[in-house]
């Protein structure tokens, strides 16, 4: 009887080939099993960072951001609003000089979107456009128009004003916390705006309800006529 154990001309015997073919197999099983859970967890990952919601949040954040930065902060330049329908009433101001937030429907920044000239230096020139941000049904929308006597609504308030103007909608399914007072504050001091602008809303996935909370805050740092 022929022993198990006789080797081949390589070198190893069939018991040895045996052994490190199914440590092999294992290792291989191993690996295969860590990259799947690997690719599984980096698409989670993925699918989560760049699911609608968070898209629709982000883009919000950084239209609000950037327009308000360019914005001219004069008590003129950057009310806020009461909307109902498309009639857009400034918010009443309190009579006091300590901080007091006020909360709108809607706020509109007026601001430069062309290079500061000579021509701009005019006191009576606060901005050269306009963007309205508010809320439209659970819609988070954003108007952007040219300023030219009045931007959003006559001075005092009035209907939206909607010629040459382009609608943007930044965001669906947008909500805010009952009893906010609205999705957009300001702090008014000293018989004056503050510089910062901010919103509260939140966006809620159509499918699965995925929430993702929008508070950010930008910080107005033009003033003109000074």
């Amino acid at each position: 009887m022929r022993s198990m154990g006789r080797r081949f001309g390589c070198g190893f015997t069939v018991l040895e080939l045996c052994v490190s073919t199914a440590v092999s197999l294992v290792l291989v099983l191993t690996v295969a099993a860590l990259l799947v859970a690997g690719n599984r967890a980096w698409r989670r990952t993925y699918d989560s960072a760049s699911s609608k919601v968070k898209q629709d949040a982000l883009e919000a954040m950084i239209a609000f951001g950037s327009i308000g930065r360019r914005a001219n902060r004069s008590a003129l330049a950057c009310p806020v609003y009461d909307m109902s329908g498309d009639t857009l009433t400034p918010a009443a101001l309190p009579e006091t000089t300590s901080g007091v937030v006020v909360f709108g429907d809607a706020v509109e920044f007026r601001y430069w979107d062309v290079p500061l000239s000579q021509d701009l230096m005019d006191p009576q020139k606060i901005a050269t456009a306009y963007a309205l941000f508010y809320l439209d049904g659970d819609e988070l929308k954003v108007d952007y128009g040219p300023y030219l006597l009045s931007g959003a609504a006559p001075k005092g308030g009035g209907s939206r004003n909607t010629s040459g103007v382009t609608t943007k909608v930044l965001a669906e399914n947008v909500s805010v916390s009952p009893g906010s007072g609205g999705a957009f504050s300001r702090t008014w001091k000293d018989d004056r705006w503050q510089g910062s602008v901010r919103i509260s809303v939140t966006l809620t996935g159509p499918v699965d309800k995925e929430t993702v909370s929008v508070i950010t805050a930008t910080l107005m740092r033009n003033t003109w006529p000074r």
